[in-house]
């Protein structure tokens, strides 16, 4: 039976776990999947030793705040690993803990695998010398990264991107807008903030104002809000009132529906922006981090842009606001420009076209799932070999 431990750490990790830990199942059912994650994870049929809830930030001071946890889950992972000896660990991201249990579970003699790895490419290069040491094959999900590792001595191979199979809507846009109160003919503005709470303190209040801005120049446009699981509601304040005026509604775990609905988005760039452009909508990319932090990334940083999307293109393909570009009008502006120029938003839906296209074909997850197993089963046939070759020296 293959034993697999499995580590993520915020939602858009415990989406790819969770559809790693099916295919995983769907290759060979006698599959035993337990590890950190998130719902997702779990109602794949995974055993969660901890909950990656309260886990994920960006900036320092808020990195800091998890720290006693982070600590507490490390240990609660390698306790497992240490009790369970699985056939493999499997690391999803998350660099923050995975780097300690990759180490931890290494000493072990548990080989590792690195499934969506670190943005390392963007910047903190000298973690490659980390990967090189602790992964013995990344799977990476991103074409530019193959040669990256390659070129570092670091066993990897290409898979593909799993939001490929898993940005499938599953309502059509009238109905959706419809169950939602809102008019089917109308512009429709998706607004993803972001998964963490920093994130939202930092982002959502401006976006909602440009909002308003929207509005007032294009009255006819709505709103939905594509919110992340496991936030407060509390977070959700600024859009309030858009909400309470029948203009807005608010939507949990089913950002693709979300996005299969939109004429735009106004996104936090991560993950989103790569779901966004597998969608081809025109988007504008968002983001602020404290003052301290931005300049930190800003020295360190080895890319040209920030969005996903524009770096898979390697050039700049829709706009970013960041810092202190970052204003209610420079988002409205971006916005109404997409809603109102037909021809500036088929160009940018061309564009990502060809994103999406960089990305491999649909069927990353099982492929992924395969190389594992595979690893598994060579493992077995491995040990097998040397306790056969052991008792014949006896």
């Amino acid at each position: 039976m293959p034993r697999v431990l499995i580590s993520c750490g915020e939602p858009s990790g415990d989406l790819y776990a969770g559809a790693l830990a099916a295919a995983l199942s769907a290759l060979d059912p006698a599959t035993r999947v337990v590890g950190l994650g998130g719902d997702r994870l779990r109602d794949s049929g995974a055993e969660l030793v901890a909950h990656y809830r309260g886990l994920a930030a960006t900036g320092l001071s808020e990195a800091l705040a998890v720290v006693p946890r982070s600590i507490a889950v490390y240990r609660e992972m390698v306790a497992r690993a240490r009790a369970e000896r699985p056939d493999v660990f499997v690391a999803v991201d998350f660099p923050e803990i995975n780097f300690r249990v990759a180490a931890a579970v290494r000493r072990l003699g548990i080989p590792v695998v690195y499934y969506i790895g670190p943005q390392l490419w963007a910047w903190r290069r000298g973690r490659i010398q980390q990967m090189r040491r602790l992964v013995d094959l990344a799977l990476v999900i991103f074409p530019f990264e193959e040669p990256l590792y390659r070129e570092a001595g670091v066993p990897v191979e290409f898979v593909g991107h799993p939001l490929l199979e898993l940005s499938a809507p599953t309502e059509a846009r009238a109905p959706f807008l419809h169950s939602l109160g809102l008019d089917p003919a109308a512009p429709t503005v998706a607004l993803l903030p972001g998964s963490r709470p920093n994130e939202l303190r930092a982002i959502l209040p401006d976006v909602a104002r440009a909002a308003d801005l929207v509005r007032a120049r294009v009255p006819s446009t709505q709103f939905v809000v594509a919110r992340a699981p496991n936030l407060d509601d509390a977070l959700l304040a600024p859009v309030r009132s858009l909400v309470a005026s029948g203009v807005a509604a608010v939507v949990e775990g089913r950002t693709d529906d979300v996005l299969a609905a939109a004429d735009t988005v106004v996104t936090a760039s991560g993950t989103a922006t790569v779901q966004t452009a597998i969608h081809r909508r025109p988007m504008v990319i968002v983001y602020r981090l404290s003052a301290l932090t931005y300049r930190i990334v800003k020295t360190f940083s080895h890319v040209r842009h920030a969005g996903m999307a524009n770096l898979i293109a390697g050039e700049r393909v829709v706009p970013e606001l960041l810092q202190d570009a970052f204003t209610p009008d420079a988002v409205a502006d971006e916005v109404v420009a997409f809603l109102t120029d037909a021809r500036t938003a088929e160009r940018t839906r061309a564009a990502l076209g060809r994103v999406r296209q960089r990305l491999g074909e649909p069927g990353a997850s099982r492929r992924a799932a395969a190389r594992i197993l595979t690893m598994v089963s060579r493992r077995g046939v491995s040990d097998r070999d040397a306790a056969v070759g052991g008792e014949s020296l006896q």
